[in-house]
């Protein structure tokens, strides 16, 4: 999930909010002298960036304002908010890292590499109730 930081509302999980698509797309001058091709260009075709990208976004369920947000579409950090109408901001993109962001650590649960230290929470000293059953020790009947 993403944690949303709206201009009006503060930082909000990404659930609150919608997609509104890219942002700074400007409407034709004069909408009825397009032809179909050219209307159609404006209605669907959208850029499709790898890397920092304009985005509009809803707060459906907060103060329902609309604002912009400059995400990268890679690593998905969010690099700024700005009100609706306002220039996009120069952003100075990080250099990726070279390893990628997984911990290689070998106790991270991220890689999969090794299981959850579980001593101290073994249950296998067991004694025998009344019945034959076996039970932990310590269990009452």
């Amino acid at each position: 999930m993403l944690l949303i930081s709206c201009p009006n509302c503060g930082s909000r999980d990404e659930t609150e909010f919608h997609y509104g698509g890219q942002a700074h797309v400007p409407y034709p001058e004069n909408p009825n002298e397009l032809n179909d091709r050219e209307w159609a260009e404006f209605l669907f075709y959208r850029d499709n960036t790898k890397g920092t990208f304009a985005e509009r976004w809803l707060h459906s369920t907060g103060c329902r304002q609309w604002f912009n947000m400059l995400r990268d579409t890679v690593t998905y950090d969010i690099q700024a908010v700005y009100p609706m109408g306002a220039p996009r901001p120069d952003v100075r993109v990080p250099a990726a890292p070279e390893s990628g962001t997984a911990s290689l650590a070998a106790d991270s649960t991220t890689t999969g590499t090794s299981a959850p230290d579980i001593t101290g929470t073994s249950i296998t000293a067991t004694s025998t109730t009344e019945s034959g059953t076996t039970a932990p020790e310590g269990a009452t009947k």
